[in-house]
């Protein structure tokens, strides 16, 4: 047996509104107490965060380990505390990634794309609509090189089709209109379809799947490179053409994925992969929570639930993670999984949940945690802590950032 990738969780699980009413009340509120016990760690992160990234490297302009990633957070900490000197922080650090972009990726997470919207959202708030329309009209150039997935382009999220996707349905959300046409988006979900059959068929699988997708030679389950994180985007109302497209095709390919559970409710990295090994984001049950989510909502079939249910058991017993407090592989990332369930349940059990990882993450670095590359990053590091935190403070309104639509 290997060694354990994560901590045994030493908290009382929920029993009753008794042990929850010094976190938040029936409706769902904070404490105040609670609240403000939140508010002050996100200062003293951001204290430690800012003073950490004086050593980051000056041209990773990403949204995933860069600084688009930072300009989001304190784009999204201004939605949360409307201070306006945080949207200036924004729009510094977005500047800097403007100065440096990949000329290679166009993706939210980790290409081009990320610092473009992230921008236009940034100048859109300052009232600079000038600059604002300039970011989007600059991402849209990217349009038809990805629907025809020029360069090899796979169909994933952190460097594929629908991780530029997500920057176009960034923009309509944060702008709160149709500021890019659906058309758009549906011309992306519609190439990834064809993608997926074409690798069914190719496969000679189609009977088992209709649609199959992989990253560099591996057929990846999970939300950061497989078929969750694009099962999810394709189930997204109105996103793609036609509904029964979405039943016949997306439904019996979710199905397939279903049977790749293991026992203990777990998903495996990759299809045919034995090993229940990872409780992460990226790969497992905390990613795959979301495509099960949005495939009850969809399908209205309770087992969709039922098995999102389970992976909300396996990340508590398994997901206070040695590899830290992170977004794609750490203990803030997992806690995001408990708000899904929150928001589509209202069982306070997962707001409990939610809020205890929340104060595992409080007590950052006190538990012999490994450090990760890029330790003040948003995915890897602290600044995605942060921002799980500040959506603590909203569990409603909570989404994981860089990929919950």
């Amino acid at each position: 047996m290997s060694e354990p990738r994560a901590y045994k969780n030493p908290y009382q699980d929920y029993t009753g509104p008794g042990c929850a009413q010094d976190l938040f009340d029936m409706q769902g509120n904070l404490t105040q107490h609670f609240a403000s016990c939140i508010s002050s760690k996100i200062s003293e992160f951001l204290a430690v965060m800012e003073n950490g990234l004086k050593n980051a490297d000056p041209r990773d302009c990403t949204g995933y380990t860069g600084w688009a990633g930072i300009a989001l957070l304190y784009l999204h900490l201004h939605s949360v505390f409307g201070d306006t000197a945080l949207l200036h922080k924004a729009l510094d650090y977005v500047s800097y990634s403007l100065r440096s972009l990949t000329q290679r990726w166009v993706t939210f997470l980790c290409g081009d794309a990320g610092p473009l919207a992230v921008a236009a959202v940034v100048y859109h708030r300052l009232q600079k609509p000038h600059e604002a329309e300039e970011c989007v009209n600059r991402l849209l150039q990217f349009h038809q090189a990805v629907v025809q997935g020029i360069g090899r382009l796979p169909d994933e999220l952190l460097y594929g089709r629908v991780g530029y996707l997500y920057s176009l349905i960034f923009i309509n959300q944060q702008f709160q209109q149709e500021k890019i046409p659906i058309q758009y988006i549906q011309q992306i979900c519609d190439a990834v379809l064809v993608s997926g059959q074409t690798m069914s068929q190719k496969n000679k699988i189609q009977d088992q799947t209709p649609l199959m997708y992989e990253w560099y030679q591996e057929e990846y389950v999970g939300a950061a490179h497989g078929l969750a994180g694009i099962y999810y985007y394709l189930m997204q109302p109105g996103f793609v053409v036609g509904q029964e497209r979405v039943s016949y095709l997306v439904k019996p390919s979710v199905n397939y994925m279903c049977q790749l559970k293991f026992s203990t409710g777990n998903y495996p990295p990759c299809v045919g992969d034995s090993r229940d090994l990872l409780v992460h984001w990226c790969h497992g049950a905390p990613g795959v929570i979301y495509m099960l989510i949005q495939a009850f909502k969809v399908f209205g079939v309770r087992q969709y639930l039922e098995d999102a249910l389970q992976c909300g058991e396996v990340i508590w017993q398994r997901g206070l993670l040695k590899k830290g407090y992170g977004l794609c592989h750490g203990a803030a990332g997992n806690g995001y999984g408990f708000l899904a369930l929150y928001k589509i349940t209202q069982d306070p059990k997962h707001l409990y949940r939610a809020c205890i990882f929340g104060d595992w993450c409080m007590n950052y670095g006190k538990h012999g945690c490994r450090t990760p590359d890029t330790p003040f990053s948003l995915f890897e590091g602290m600044a995605g802590t942060i921002y799980f935190l500040a959506d603590l403070l909203q569990p409603a309104k909570a989404k994981f950032p860089a990929f919950e639509v």
